[in-house]
């Protein structure tokens, strides 16, 4: 699933809120620190991450690519 335009710089927790995959930035601070979230396909503990184009998000069986054309939403 590719997600169009994400915002410049977000964050993976702020990510994981806008894509409805947690519904809290705690519920994201504990699945990111838990080892549930993996970027580009390692293991990512930093919930303050910066995103860019082209990084591809996964947690669970939930995975995408972010993207930075002119389309908004997930």
């Amino acid at each position: 699933m590719a997600i169009e335009r994400i915002g410049v710089g977000m964050r993976l927790d702020q990510f994981l809120k806008w894509m409805g995959w947690v519904g809290t930035g705690g519920e994201a601070k504990l699945r990111i620190q838990g080892g549930e979230v993996r970027v580009n396909g390692e293991l990512e503990q930093r919930r303050g991450r910066q995103l860019i184009s082209g990084d591809q998000v996964q947690m669970g069986v939930d995975s995408c690519e972010v993207s930075d054309s002119s389309q908004a939403g997930p």
